[in-house]
């Protein structure tokens, strides 16, 4: 062998090894962010039996929306690879019956009231600025994992170990379906 082959051969070999590991390292960083957003999705679902409670108290007649919130809590799962779209419908739907849930609260002014109401609400909306940092973030992972999976010529090499291209996680959080509060006549 010729010492250009042997050096054409070596270089190609480097660069198949950096795009292997840069194609790892993106992979990684999606299962990083989708933990993250797991645990504030976790967190989230252990607020709601808490919030559903505190609305029953005054609402009892209102048992269908503690039903489709609970229904959409329970529908939760937590693995990646092919669920992102799924987790996706069943957290949008908890955030739909979450903002049921809230707009039923609007109609009894002792529960908006209520500090453990307030307390709920309020952790409810820390949790879900804290997703909507993780879902950035995922978001984020996911399109440079994309970017490498589907570039020329590293998706040569993904396509030879199986890497994929990540699903993107869009959900309707709870606190942006409530109204905002505007007031035209105060100073």
């Amino acid at each position: 062998m010729t010492p250009i082959l042997i050096t054409t051969v070596l270089l190609l070999l480097v660069a198949a090894i950096l795009f292997y590991n840069n194609l790892v390292r993106n992979r990684n960083l999606v299962s990083e962010a989708w933990a993250g957003i797991d645990v504030q999705l976790q967190k989230r679902s252990e607020l709601v039996p808490n919030l559903v409670q505190t609305v029953k108290g005054y609402a009892a007649h209102e048992s269908s929306v503690f039903e489709d919130v609970t229904s959409a809590r329970n529908t939760g799962g937590n693995h990646i690879e092919t669920q992102v779209m799924a987790r996706a419908e069943q957290e949008t739907a908890l955030s739909r019956s979450l903002g049921r849930l809230f707009a039923l609260a609007e109609d009894y002014p002792d529960l908006k009231a209520s500090e453990g109401f307030r307390q709920l609400h309020s952790s409810l909306v820390d949790i879900e600025e804290q997703l909507q940092y993780a879902r950035r973030y995922y978001n984020g992972a996911a399109r440079d994992n994309n970017n490498a999976v589907q570039r020329f010529p590293a998706n040569m090499i993904a396509s030879l170990f199986g890497f994929v291209p990540a699903d993107f996680f869009e959900i309707e959080l709870a606190s942006q379906r409530s109204a905002p509060d505007v007031d035209l006549f105060s100073a």
